[in-house]
């Protein structure tokens, strides 16, 4: 007596119940899963011959086409219900990976390889040519399918927000009773592109400077968000000095009716800064090169070349008067080093010998030294 299972239940032809992939078990019904078939696997599809077993076989399953959805200004990929930023010169790796992701190989078959081939059809289009090979019940079995990528160009919501002027907050770069220096408001801009760059490589889209404008006595920079704002006032209060105070304003509620404010960061840059050189009010001790204005203004006297250091009620804005910069300053011709207090130099302007005094940083050996001339008479600086 033929045992059950034994036969083709299609054909009826024999089988060999020890075959690859066959199952004689009688005790899952017809329909059923058994414990050993894989996924998706009937008990009646591992019970028939290879002949009718491989009539219905589908090795590869893809999709008739696939859309890769991108933005035609920042190249982002549309996936799932998100932007991603690929950074990619060319879309070609972006249909081999929606390809990966869409073609599906049968649950049964093993050592599967499979490689692909891209053909360029015009700029939307891809045509992914791939080829399959892999094990099924003992036989080598190979397809090849061809896969073609449209690729669509839209608008991703960052950029829309980019192109409709959106923006969350306003820092406004100004300094005490001056204009910023183009190295400040150059360093505004590159800070701001620098805290942007951070927060896009933790995947933050969201983040993006809207605009740069120069303002009266200074430039307004326009944010995404209110974060972005805060860290740059931060940031520039910290390499330059200086305060800023932030203001909020109501401007509409969001689709939930939480209230959304637009905040203003007003940066209040120190009226000196490092390269000034300042007559301090009430103060005979000569003339002060600021090094530097984070927290209180250091620098250095020019007459001695001791350290200056503001008290902490003035901080930053002891009171003075600035007499030039550094970049004021001129070679100027030493002719003799009188003594520990003094030197002769020829005045850069009248070419005429003048005693003036020698600070501590001077050179003896030095033929020429900077000298700056001001309503506060000639002084050495020292070598920048």
């Amino acid at each position: 007596m033929t045992e059950a299972g034994t036969f083709c239940p299609r054909c009826g032809d024999p089988v060999d119940a020890d075959a690859p992939g066959v199952d004689d078990s009688d005790s899952a019904g017809a329909g059923q899963q058994t414990s050993e078939a894989p996924a998706g696997v009937t008990r009646r599809e591992r019970s028939l011959c290879d002949a009718c077993y491989f009539e219905d076989f589908e090795f590869v399953d893809a999709p008739e086409r696939i859309e890769v959805m991108v933005c035609a200004r920042c190249g982002a990929v549309h996936r799932g219900n998100r932007w991603v930023d690929v950074d990619a010169d060319d879309y070609t790796d972006v249909a081999i990976e929606e390809t990966t992701e869409a073609l599906a190989v049968h649950v049964e078959a093993e050592d599967v390889e499979w490689q692909v081939r891209p053909e360029q059809v015009d700029p939307n289009t891809i045509r992914m040519h791939s080829q399959f090979s892999g094990v099924v019940r003992g036989e080598l079995r190979t397809e090849e399918v061809t896969v073609p990528v449209k690729v669509s160009r839209q608008t991703c919501k960052r950029c829309g927000r980019i192109a409709g002027d959106s923006f969350a907050s306003i820092v406004q770069v100004r300094a005490v009773g001056r204009d910023p220096t183009s190295e400040e408001t150059d360093r505004a801009r590159e800070l701001a592109d620098q805290i942007v760059a951070d927060m896009e490589d933790t995947g933050d889209r969201n983040a993006f400077v809207t605009d740069v404008s120069p303002a009266e006595s200074g430039i307004d920079l326009k944010l995404s968000t209110n974060k972005i704002g805060l860290k740059l006032a931060r940031k520039l209060v910290e390499e330059f000095g200086g305060s800023f105070e932030d203001h909020e304003k109501l401007v509409t509620e969001d689709e939930d009716g939480n209230e959304v404010y637009r905040v203003t960061y007003a940066v209040r840059l120190p009226e000196f800064t490092s390269g000034d050189v300042i007559e301090l009010a009430g103060d005979d001790g000569g003339p002060v090169l600021v090094r530097s204005v984070h927290g209180n203004l250091k620098g250095v006297r020019v007459t001695t070349g001791e350290p200056y250091e503001a008290s902490y009620e003035d901080g930053d804005a002891p009171d003075a008067r600035k007499l030039g910069t550094r970049d004021d300053a001129t070679d100027a011709t030493v002719v003799t080093v009188e003594d520990d207090n003094a030197v002769q130099i020829l005045d850069p302007e009248t070419y005429e010998s003048t005693t003036v005094p020698r600070p501590d940083y001077l050179d003896a050996d030095a033929s020429t030294v900077p000298a700056f001339k001001s309503r506060a008479g000639l002084h050495v600086l020292p070598e920048a």
